[in-house]
């Protein structure tokens, strides 16, 4: 029997120390192997560019090689290009044009202004995108959740829910922040942080398992207290 008993813990043991040096590993791999995924993801979707040059001008002809990336820095050039023509007012002329033109195409329409919406509130500046993190009681008195103020913008239903400060913020699911529901709250009801919306969101996507720093001026507001 005792050494039955042995046999067992030894076995437990070897088998704890197994888990525990395997999940190191997996903890370094795993994270490795998806960023390598997804950045040969976006490699090869941008080495598709290429097929815009004449099939004379392209790497593989001209150099007798195919050289990966390459179409990386096509793309690049090309959204630099793009950025500083529509910069211009010649060039935002241009987009209203061909934005007025989309709108026409009913399946087009929809699609390409919520793409458009989802891109300017991720990538854009001004009135448009995530501006403020807050913190909101949601579903319940008591449970707290972040939302993102969206617009400063007052229209009928702001102007008709008699509160004197509304905010219009925009509530996000975990895992995917692109979804999600659209609330108005009253600035009283609601506390603002000082928290970055670049750090709010990785909250979000980790479910909480990423908590950014405190920052410097509000670990002073709590050791003050």
């Amino acid at each position: 029997m005792t050494r039955f008993l042995k046999c067992f813990f030894k076995q437990v043991f070897y088998v704890s120390y197994f888990k525990r040096y395997f999940i190191a590993g997996l903890l370094i791999w795993l994270p490795l192997g998806v960023t390598i995924v997804v950045i040969k993801f976006l490699v090869d979707l941008f080495d598709r560019s290429l097929l815009l040059l004449p099939h004379q001008y392209r790497p593989e002809v001209l150099l007798g090689m195919d050289i990966p990336g390459f179409g990386v820095l096509l793309s690049l050039t090309l959204i630099l290009l793009t950025g500083v023509i529509v910069a211009n007012f010649l060039g935002s002329k241009l987009v209203r044009i061909w934005e007025s033109f989309l709108s026409r195409i009913p399946l087009v329409r929809s699609i390409y202004n919520a793409a458009k919406q989802i891109a300017q509130a991720v990538f854009g500046s001004g009135d448009q995108t995530f501006q403020k993190v807050y913190l909101i009681q949601y579903p319940r008195v008591g449970l707290w959740t972040l939302a993102f103020q969206t617009s400063k913008l007052q229209g009928e239903a702001q102007g008709k829910t008699g509160m004197a400060d509304v905010v219009n913020l925009f509530v996000p699911t975990t895992p995917n922040p692109t979804s999600g529901f659209f609330i108005m709250a009253s600035k009283q009801d609601i506390v603002e942080l000082d928290m970055k919306v670049d750090d709010a969101l990785k909250m979000v996507i980790s479910g909480g398992v990423i908590v950014p720093d405190l920052p410097e001026k509000v670990t002073e507001k709590i050791a003050s207290k």
